[in-house]
């Protein structure tokens, strides 16, 4: 069936880069967007836009009947689903078929023997794809589970059989620790996939994670384009990914791909696709999944081949058949993503929700960013946390990691926490830089403690608060902002950041401000978008989301100061308050105890999900627990989880403490 028109069933950076290349390709595109999407950037940038639902994911982007109802409405043909929500879902693109739609994507049997990850071992064990020792079998009882990770020897990796992406996977170490796995496993598999089977593999402990992305036409005709390394990840979440891996040679490569090609070719695929595998310190290598949609990381594979991914998905979908051969597949320079997620990496990761207050992407020779969004957008905790991915292109390896590190040191992007200086850091860390991280990198090298601010960082803070209250006095008072008959005129802040607090004293001098703090002093001259601290110029972005309030965006840190006058009360959720609070919005999907049972310091007392995240909330005191609250309970942050009344402490206890 040909299509004019096409549906993208998806949000984001995803969606607007579909978008992109759609129109690029003559298409008229359609965008779909929950409540909490209205106005985002992909639905503006689509011809047209239609309201699927409400902000939760099951209710609008994972609602299939929804998305079809919205590509009849706006008159499409054809259905992109991006990646993430209704990419994997082989009923979904029956659904499509059978609604006279195009799934833009491979037929729905590949995509179901190669989403149930069992059933895809035993076919690629068929297809003489290497395989990790492992069980994929059909029992599933406890007893079935714990004989067969014997039988293959610790360490062992359990895996939910119909997803991927890091949920309902656990590392597991040694025999003790795997009844709790299984169990965390299964619940975490049945709630993202609505399946709770699960796998168990021979974990490699220190591999790389290489990826071969394949190409492939309705006539059987499979290319691959390369490989992908996805390394550097954390929870099994990718957060880098380059191309070509530092650790594939030719002949490496030829027989990976190879192995790809026999991959798709026996599940007849059709489209983009990408086999993952994992590869051994000793050069062997194994497969792990395969991916049937397009991959987060497919532009650097676009960068160096020269080729539009999604261009390509729109002709093998229109029937066309490829038109390169294997020969023709040239792989120039190299190329980097990072992954910009809104969370805090010096804070567990917790993901970070609310207004984008300021969003200026990089730019230059060799660059490219993917985003979704803008200034004034709201991050929301019922998605994803990835806002934005920047790529590098370079003539060699370090040429690109140069220019990546360049480009994230110009990115502004304030309102939420991000993990921008995080990602530098690993760019920039001796083992990435050497083209040696393997997936055990970011355990092996802790590079997301707190990034305090020096001085001067504060001390231009504290310019840029009193240029902004100067500013509003004379607004208020023309002409009078800063008038003094009491001579030389000095102010004070009370600077709060993180959990910190300083003083700091300004004073006007002949040339600029004169700021002295925790027994520094420095001379600021700021003049219009012109900054100087000490006679050196400054790079700064500031935003005032407040009048008291200041966002900076420095090369290599993101800085959020208020200017506190009163202290601020002491947090409930102080150490061994007994009063649980939800560090962040999601959805509690667990509970473990009921209104007035006994708990000990430790015990997980609910699991709170949100944005692919999940989160056990411990007591901290021993105690009856007076209130919980219930499981799939939406909740915000801050909002009461739990009070556990403190069991107390006997006098002969009391006695042995201070002994």
């Amino acid at each position: 069936m040909r299509f004019d028109t096409v549906l993208i069933a998806n949000r984001g950076e995803i969606a607007a880069r579909v978008i992109r290349s759609a129109r690029a390709q003559g298409y008229r595109t359609v965008a779909v967007y929950s409540d909490a999407d209205a106005g985002a950037p992909h639905t503006c940038a689509a011809d047209v836009a239609v309201r699927i639902g409400p902000a939760p994911v099951r209710e609008s982007y994972l609602d299939p009947q929804r998305i079809i109802d919205a590509a009849r409405r706006a008159g499409a043909q054809a259905i992109h689903p991006g990646y993430g929500f209704l990419s994997e879902n082989a009923a979904f693109a029956e659904a499509c078929a059978e609604a006279g739609l195009v799934f833009i994507g491979p037929p729905p049997d590949a995509i179901r023997k190669m989403g149930d990850k069992a059933a895809a071992k035993r076919l690629m064990l068929e297809a003489g794809v290497p395989l990790l020792a492992g069980y994929q079998g059909e029992a599933q009882g406890d007893e079935v589970l714990i004989a067969e990770a014997r039988r293959i020897g610790y360490p062992v990796m359990v895996k939910a059989a119909a997803g991927g992406g890091g949920k309902g996977m656990r590392l597991v170490a040694a025999a003790e620790a795997l009844p709790a796995a299984l169990a965390a496993a299964r619940r975490e598999a049945a709630a993202a996939f609505g399946s709770d089977v699960l796998i168990i593999e021979r974990a490699v402990v220190r591999p790389r994670h290489i990826e071969i992305q394949v190409l492939a036409d309705e006539h059987r005709h499979v290319i691959a384009l390369g490989e992908r390394d996805c390394s550097v990840q954390r929870r099994h979440q990718k957060v880098i990914e380059e191309a070509p891996s530092p650790a594939v040679n030719a002949a490496l490569r030829e027989a990976m791909s190879k192995a790809a090609i026999a991959a798709a070719r026996r599940v007849s695929y059709v489209g983009a696709g990408t086999v993952e595998f994992i590869l051994d310190e000793d050069g062997s290598f194994a497969f792990l999944e395969m991916n049937t949609r397009l991959q987060v990381e497919h532009p650097v594979t676009e960068f160096i081949t020269g080729l539009d991914l999604v261009a390509w998905q729109l002709r093998i979908a229109q029937g066309e058949p490829l038109t390169i051969a294997q020969e023709d597949v040239r792989l120039d320079g190299h190329a980097i993503e990072v992954r910009l997620y809104a969370e805090d990496p010096a804070n567990g990761y917790l993901p970070s929700v609310g207004p984008v207050s300021a969003w200026q992407p990089p730019s230059g020779d060799g660059i490219r960013v993917d985003a979704g969004i803008a200034a004034g957008s709201s991050v929301s905790s019922n998605y994803d946390p990835m806002l934005a991915k920047i790529i590098a292109h370079g003539r060699d390896r370090d040429d690109a990691r140069r220019r990546l590190i360049a480009a994230l040191e110009q990115t502004t992007l304030l309102g939420v926490t991000t993990n921008r200086g995080f990602l530098a850091d690993i760019l920039r860390h001796p083992a990435f830089a050497a083209g040696a991280a393997t997936t055990a990198f970011l355990n092996e090298n802790v590079l997301n403690g707190p990034r305090l601010p020096t001085t001067a960082q504060l001390a231009i803070a504290a310019a840029f608060l009193h240029r902004e209250r100067e500013r509003a006095a004379e607004r208020r008072s023309p002409g009078l902002s800063g008038w003094s008959n009491a001579g030389r005129q000095k102010a004070t802040q009370l600077l709060a950041f993180g959990d910190h607090k300083l003083a700091a004293q300004l004073s006007r001098g002949a040339s600029g401000l004169e700021v002295s703090l925790d027994g520094a002093c420095h001379h600021i001259v700021l003049s219009g978008e012109q900054l100087s601290i000490d006679g050196v110029s400054v790079e700064a972005t500031a935003v005032f989301p407040a009048a008291d309030q200041v966002l900076i965006r420095f090369p290599q840190l993101d800085l959020a100061v208020r200017d506190v006058l009163l202290a601020e009360p002491v947090s409930a959720t102080a150490s061994g308050s007994g009063v649980l609070t939800a560090p962040m919005h999601g959805v509690v999907t667990a509970v473990f105890f009921p209104t007035g049972a006994e708990v000990a310091v430790g015990d997980t007392l609910l699991v709170l999900e949100a944005m692919k995240m999940e989160m056990s909330i411990v007591a901290d005191v021993a105690g009856r627990i007076g209130e919980i609250i219930a499981a799939g309970t939406q909740v915000v942050a801050n909002q009461l989880l739990a009070r556990i009344a403190p069991t107390p402490i006997s006098k002969q206890e009391k006695i042995e403490d201070v002994a």
